[in-house]
C-alpha cells in the first residue's frame, strides 16, 4: 500500500475483522473489545518499554506474547500462537524499524502492525507504510488512547498521531499551492454542512482534529464525558462521517480559521 492509498483508507475509515475478533465500533466512532483474546506480539528493543506495554495491556482483550522468535527457525516457533497484531518499538534506527516490520509481514502477512515511538518523522512514516505498517502511536499517550489505537487497528482502520497527520496535510497543501491551476477554476464553495454545527460542536470537532480523547475534552469544557459522546455522535451524523478520524479529516479540509473557536474562548 502506498502513501496515497493509506491516507485514502484513513478517509474511508474502513472496518474489518470486527466479527472475527470480538471488536466493534460504536456509533460515536470508538472501539471496544469483548472477552475474545487477540494474540499480540511485542517487538521491543527497549526492555523497559516492552515491560511497560505488557503491564498496560494486562486485563485487556490483547494477549501479549514475545515476538522475539522472528529471527528463529519456523520449527522453533511452531508451538507459539499466530499473532493477529504486532506492536513494534521504533526507538531504534529507521532501518532497524523497517527490518522488524518486513520480518513480521514475511512471517505473518495478515497480521496488523502498530509502530510505537516518542516521535515520528515523515520519512519513517512513508517507509513504514510502504513496508506494511497499519498504524502509528506515540509512546507518550495515555493507556486508554493506546488501547483505542490497537482496537481500531485490529478493526482495519489506520491510525496516525494528529501531529504527523497535520504535517502530511500541510505538506500536501504546500504542494497543491505550488501546482499551477487553470485560469478558469472557480473558488471552492464552503461545505454547507459547516453551518449545521453548533458552536459547541465546532469546539469539540477542533479537539478531534488534535486527537484528544473524550475525557480530555470533557475536562476542558467542564462537562461530562457522556455529554461529549452525545455531541460526537451528533457531529458524525451532521457531517456524514463514519468515525472520529474521518471527522478530523473533514474538519481540516472544510473549517476555515474563523470557524475554529479555541477551547478557552
Amino acid at each position: 500500500m502506498n502513501m496515497q492509498d493509506w491516507l485514502g483508507a484513513i478517509r474511508r475509515g474502513q472496518g474489518m475483522y470486527g466479527d472475527q475478533y470480538g471488536c466493534a465500533v460504536g456509533s460515536n466512532g470508538e472501539a471496544g473489545c469483548s472477552d475474545q483474546q487477540i494474540v499480540t506480539a511485542l517487538l521491543c528493543g527497549n526492555a523497559l518499554l516492552g515491560a511497560g506495554l505488557t503491564h498496560l495491556l494486562t486485563g485487556t482483550c490483547f494477549r501479549v506474547i514475545d515476538g522475539g522468535c522472528l529471527g528463529e527457525s519456523a520449527s522453533t516457533c511452531q508451538a507459539d500462537p499466530v499473532p493477529v497484531l504486532y506492536v513494534i518499538d521504533a526507538s531504534g534506527s529507521p532501518q532497524q524499524t523497517i527490518t522488524l516490520v518486513e520480518d513480521a509481514k514475511r512471517h505473518h502477512p495478515s497480521a496488523r502492525i502498530v509502530v510505537i515511538a516518542t516521535s515520528f518523522d515523515l520519512g519513517l512514516v512513508r517507509l513504514a507504510v510502504a513496508a506494511g505498517v497499519d498504524s502509528f502511536c506515540l509512546a507518550t499517550v495515555d493507556r486508554e488512547v493506546l488501547i483505542n489505537v490497537l482496537e481500531l487497528t485490529v478493526l482495519g482502520e489506520p491510525i496516525l498521531p494528529g501531529s504527523v497527520l497535520q504535517s502530511l496535510l500541510d505538506e500536501a497543501s504546500t504542494v497543491s499551492a505550488l501546482a499551477p491551476t487553470p485560469s478558469t477554476s472557480e473558488p471552492n464553495t464552503p461545505d454547507p454542512r459547516v453551518e449545521k454545527l453548533s458552536p459547541r460542536e465546532t469546539v469539540i470537532l477542533q479537539s478531534l482534529m488534535g486527537g484528544e480523547a473524550n475525557k480530555v475534552i470533557a475536562r476542558k469544557l467542564e462537562i461530562t464525558e457522556a455529554t461529549i459522546k452525545v455531541h460526537v455522535k451528533s457531529i458524525l451524523r451532521k457531517i456524514g462521517a463514519a468515525n472520529r478520524t474521518q471527522a478530523a479529516m473533514w474538519a481540516n479540509e472544510n473549517l476555515r480559521p474563523g470557524d475554529r473557536p479555541f477551547l478557552n474562548a
